[in-house]
């Protein structure tokens, strides 16, 4: 009696792991493309537990939810290795809907050397909030230098450096990807470039990259092609990863050096540094007004050092430079405000449409923006054969630059809201300058390997389950540079670690992402 009684718990423990389902979500009847460049595949995936479980052909498998993907493409999520979309997480946009609209489940946090010097502070906050996608943070040079040099164009003494040292072994012990700088804005455009080998290095010792905002991305000081050297100089000689932020060449005076910036890569890489690239697709970039026009022995003391020079005796040498800076990058006509939060109703026009209005000089109109505040600008200065030069290198990936912006207001850059889509869209499907595979690795295996994002970046058994489903002929940027406040379309489907954030077109509102870090060596 005991022994049938035994036998037919058995049967029943047996029956009941039957009826468990084998995934939490099964997608199917999908052309995978796993992120590494393959070709696609059809092949199904099981997620469970925030991971996929399995490849194959999985049809008919018990799961508690099946999407069948219809023919679409299944892809990674994309990985946005330059965003500036930190204080949008930390506030009421945690959610990420412009970033999840276009595709990135994972963005990289204080690029430009800017950002919060304590990375764990940071970190608690993201994570005490909730966001809905992952974030990896920089450690910034420019904010470390600031804090421990103030405004102050000057090497530092061998205490100061100790102390950025110590700044950033302990920003990356809290997580850091590694080094972010700004070498062509202020503070960071005052260090030398031994100062930042030095810092370099210490992220070096805890398995980090060096990313720069180079020193020059057109002919304002040392030139593009200097600039780039410099990067790889930090790299050799820090021993890291560098890695040309949003790579270009700004103004016409510099248009054609991409394939000698790129040369100078390629050399590099072939005795063995390891030096990457990213970029945004579009041919203006977006800064401040102070970034793009003022020279920085300007900006030396802060904000109101400058103030006092743009009402002062010098105001008539930073005019002049103000002038030489605004025809650098195209005349006043390729110059829109994206943000002015005194008078919105200038959002939008150009310093050309504001000088002829005002019957002032543009340079007269930049001093006056910035005695009330400072601007916001986008500014057209890219020429389209550099764009797709630099694109089709196999060491390029793909970034936003963009701010995590509330719908409505201000008129940004329309990349925080269309950059991946627009790539797709643009350089894909309609102008074949790279083909599906090569944009999505650059999109997601790149990035997470030259990071060191274990499990990101590809689909493989074991991987999180970071994923989108999407119709390639579908996918769409709608945010122009006169209208910009338009969501991505065409990623109806997304995961991120295994939890749909948008189901068939619709937010969930889940707050599924994750603080990532890189895997220490």
């Amino acid at each position: 009696m005991r022994c049938a009684l035994a036998t037919a718990f058995v049967m029943l423990g047996w029956a009941a792991a039957a009826q468990q389902p084998a995934f939490d979500l099964l997608i199917v009847n999908g052309r995978m493309l796993d992120g590494t460049g393959n070709p696609w595949m059809g092949l199904d995936i099981g997620v469970r537990d925030g991971r996929i479980a399995a490849l194959g052909r999985l049809a008919g498998t018990a799961a508690t939810r099946t999407i069948d993907a219809g023919g679409r493409f299944v892809t990674p999520g994309f990985v946005d290795v330059h965003s500036h979309a930190r204080e949008g997480l930390e506030g009421e946009l945690n959610r990420a809907e412009p970033l999840l609209a276009q595709g990135i489940t994972t963005a990289m946090l204080n690029p430009d050397g800017g950002g919060p010097v304590n990375v764990a502070a940071t970190r608690a906050s993201l994570e005490r909030r909730g966001i809905g996608v992952n974030a990896a943070l920089f450690v910034p040079h420019g904010s470390i230098r600031q804090q421990v040099l103030g405004m102050e164009d000057r090497a530092p003494t061998a205490a100061e450096l100790g102390k950025m040292v110590a700044l950033v072994h302990a920003g990356m012990n809290a997580g850091g990807i590694g080094l972010s700088t700004g070498l062509y804005y202020a503070p960071g455009s005052y260090a030398q470039t031994e100062e930042v080998i030095a810092l370099a290095k210490a992220a070096s010792d805890h398995g980090g990259v060096y990313s720069s905002h180079i020193r020059d991305e057109g002919d304002y000081t040392i030139g593009v092609v200097a600039a780039v050297e410099e990067v790889i100089r930090i790299a050799e000689e820090g021993k890291l990863p560098g890695v040309v932020s949003h790579m270009k060449a700004l103004g016409q005076a510099s248009w054609g050096l991409s394939l000698a910036s790129l040369m100078r890569i390629d050399a590099a890489r072939a005795r063995g540094v390891q030096v990457w690239a990213d970029q945004y697709p579009y041919e203006a970039s977006g800064t401040s007004i102070t970034g793009a026009l003022v020279p920085r022995w300007a900006q030396v003391g802060g904000d109101e050092a400058l103030r006092k020079r743009a009402l002062g005796a010098e105001r008539g040498k930073l005019r002049e430079e103000i002038r030489q800076n605004i025809a650098r990058r195209g005349g006043a006509a390729a110059l829109q405000i994206s943000r002015f939060a005194p008078d919105p109703s200038i959002e939008g026009k150009t310093i050309g449409d504001l000088a002829r209005s005002s019957g002032e000089s543009p340079e007269e109109v930049a001093l006056d923006l910035l005695a009330r505040g400072g601007a916001g600008l986008v500014s057209f200065n890219m020429s389209e054969r550099d764009i797709e030069q630099i694109m089709t290198q196999p060491y390029t990936m793909t970034s936003t630059d963009g701010d995590l912006v509330p719908l409505g207001e201000g008129k940004p850059h329309p990349r925080a809201y269309g950059a991946f889509a627009r790539k797709l869209r643009l350089y894909v499907r309609e102008r074949h300058v790279i083909d599906w595979p090569f944009a999505i690795r650059s999109m997601t295996h790149l990035p997470a390997m030259v990071f060191g994002l274990k499990d990101r970046g590809q689909l493989r058994a074991g991987a999180w389950a970071d994923i989108l489903v999407f119709d390639p002929e579908k996918v769409a940027d709608k945010a122009t540079y006169s209208d910009p406040h338009h969501l991505s379309e065409g990623f109806d489907t997304i995961l991120v670690n295994g939890v749909l954030v948008r189901d068939e077109g619709k937010f969930t509102g889940a707050l599924a992402g994750k603080i990532v870090s890189p895997e220490r060596h």
